[in-house]
């Protein structure tokens, strides 16, 4: 996820975009540039770190006079976060200036075929192609050169590109990512989302995908790929500058947990190939080594060890491998026998977690393979592994995580389905069939999330519950864990998570009347046992809410006084639909008792203390 902005017309074009760039920042946060026309052509002016950063760089150079420029606000998907890989990027003359938001699955291949051509490459990234692309096309309009390169590239594209031979042109395209255009008097401004602009216009117009957008002081047209005009309809903002930061959501947490079909859409971009098998080029150097490994261990902290959780059951079921799951504080300490056999998988989504670094840095030194799943990249966890893979879900800016949540149980079901193919441990007919259910996972989980308005009534109805115990077996054990830790964290409720059949063994003996239990039954070789241990807990006053795989309804109706129902598929694969209402329980109810959900008390978004 980053943010664009452009503008054009009679302004100073850098004191527009860069409060644009500001108010976008929480779309991306690693690097930030503009481009601008001056009397030579485009001057570029970018930086590594915030836009404070950027402000500071543009302060020595001396703020241009330009009246058009383009902008962006980076969270790095290809290329570390540094100032060559910042945007805007330039192709070889540096008349043509690009940037960009989303991820182009088939960049290495065009630029493979633009290297054979001459070109040369100044950046790691997937975006500096598309400046190459057009110029190869020097005396096609610039609009047409876009239209053209979007027939080409694969993947997820908002676009706003400039090119020297046309100073008041800005020429925008999009599929798969957001992209608005705010429409002013005698100005015009495009932005990958509503702040960008709303200061100066509340008039906009929404590029639907695959369309071509050219922008002029005084004009906006809007074309399809093959060049036919589209009519844009006009919409009016109602929203002030804060409710727009948020997408019109009342909070950040909100909004990002509305975002999760389009994170994971974006963590399995690119990972799957036209086989249907798991496609990692990012574990192409460890390949021999994974080929190898006898043992895995994973080790996290927080929400991230509920992902470990659901690893352990996937990488054991389908490689046959044993897995051990570790609390990051404890691995070290309780001195793990590694070897250079053994396979260590690191995660967090900051990268930064410094009980997560030093278990890793432990195996390290050990000699084993390392594997980390971050959402940062270049972050420490990311230096340190031999293999890392980035879950894309952007910036999180709620304190709890939710979108980064579920992109690594997506990323680690990816790693269990890679380590079977590599490993020759199911048949690829199988993993065929797994890897279309993690394809419908974004189509799955935004059906849940048309089932808010129904646990927000709920929520309200159960916001005065001070206990409440979350269950589940199998892959449903490691949701409840986290639909527990998401009921602490935001609602301040003390809530238990524990493996279902574990109840009898003592803490049964706290259900009483007045206590909610909170049963999660996706996983449907364990499903009546969960069932049967959710009649024990009724039967001791307990109020049951049961999340359900949908077609089972009949078989919980005397267990269950409210059910949830989410959409049914492959057992530890769509644990990613029935973590989703958990999250709304526990927004709503800290939403009715006025609490901050963005910011709860005591807690920091990354731990950096041991």
């Amino acid at each position: 996820m980053c943010g664009i902005v452009g503008y054009v017309g009679p302004r100073s074009a850098v004191e527009i975009l860069i409060p644009g760039l500001a108010r976008l920042e929480y779309r991306g946060y690693d690097s930030a540039g503009v481009a601008f026309w001056e009397e030579k052509g485009i001057a570029i002016i970018k930086q590594a770190g915030r836009i404070a950063d950027l402000e500071r760089s543009l302060a020595r150079a001396g703020v241009p006079d330009a009246r058009a420029g383009i902008g962006h606000t980076r969270w790095a998907t290809h290329g570390v976060p540094n100032t060559i890989n910042a945007h805007p990027h330039r192709d070889c003359t540096g008349q043509v200036i690009v940037v960009h938001n989303g991820i182009i699955e088939n960049w290495m291949e065009l630029k493979a075929e633009l290297e054979a051509n001459g070109h040369e490459f100044a950046s790691e990234t997937d975006t500096e192609v598309v400046a190459h692309m057009i110029e190869e096309m020097p005396e096609v309009a610039l609009e047409e050169a876009v239209r053209l390169v979007m027939k080409r590239a694969e993947g997820a594209l908002a676009l706003a590109v400039m090119r020297s031979s046309d100073s008041q042109l800005l020429v925008g395209a999009r599929r798969g990512s957001p992209l608005v255009v705010g429409r002013g008097e005698g100005e015009n401004f495009l932005g990958s989302d509503i702040p960008a602009f709303l200061e100066h216009t509340r008039k906009m117009i929404v590029v639907d995908d695959d369309r071509v957008v050219a922008i002029r002081p005084e004009s906006v047209t809007v074309t399809d790929l093959d060049g036919n005009p589209v009519e844009a309809a006009e919409r009016l903002i109602e929203w002030d500058l804060e409710a727009a930061e948020k997408g019109g959501y009342a909070t950040f947490m909100e909004k990002e947990i509305f975002e999760q079909p389009k994170a994971i859409a974006d963590t399995l971009r690119g990972r799957i190939g036209p086989n249907g098998l798991v496609r990692l080029t990012e574990f192409a150097e460890a390949e021999r080594r994974l080929r190898e490994i006898d043992k895995v261990f994973v080790v996290a902290c927080g929400t991230s060890f509920h992902a470990a959780m659901m690893a352990k059951y996937a990488i054991e079921r389908w490689t046959r491998l044993p897995v051990e799951i570790d609390i990051a504080s404890e691995f070290r300490y309780r001195d793990p026998v590694l070897d250079r056999r053994s396979l260590v998988i690191g995660i967090s989504q900051s990268g930064e977690t410094l009980d997560t670094l030093a278990a890793v840095r432990y195996a390290r030194a050990q000699g084993s393979v390392l594997v980390g799943v971050s959402n940062v990249v270049d972050s420490a966890l990311a230096r340190e592994a031999d293999a890392v893979l980035y879950t894309r879900a952007g910036p999180e800016i709620g304190v709890a995580a939710t979108k980064t949540f579920t992109t690594q149980l997506v990323a680690l079901q990816l790693i269990g389905l890679h380590l079977a193919q590599v490993r020759g441990t199911m048949d690829e007919g199988t993993i065929v069939n797994l890897v279309q259910g993690i394809r419908r996972l974004p189509a799955s989980v935004e059906a849940v999330l048309e089932t808010v308005p129904d646990i927000t009534e709920l929520a309200k109805e159960l916001a005065d519950t001070r206990d409440v115990f979350f269950l589940g077996r199998s892959g449903d054990f490691p949701v409840a864990m986290e639909g527990a830790l998401k009921l602490k964290e935001i609602a301040y409720v003390r809530a238990e998570g524990y493996a279902a059949g574990e109840m009898k063994h003592g803490p049964i003996a706290l259900i009483e009347p007045g206590v909610l239990v909170v049963g999660v039954a996706t996983d449907s070789h364990v499903r009546g046992k969960t069932l049967s241990n959710m009649a024990e807990m009724k039967a001791r006053g307990a109020t049951i809410l049961l999340v359900l795989a949908e077609g089972h309804r009949d078989e919980a109706l005397s267990v269950a006084d409210h059910i949830v129902e989410v959409p049914s598929g492959p057992d530890l694969i769509y644990t990613v639909t029935s973590v989703v209402p958990l999250q709304v329980l526990a927004y709503q109810i800290a939403s009715a008792r006025g609490l901050d959900v963005d910011k709860p008390r005591n807690l920091a978004k990354t731990v950096t203390v041991e």
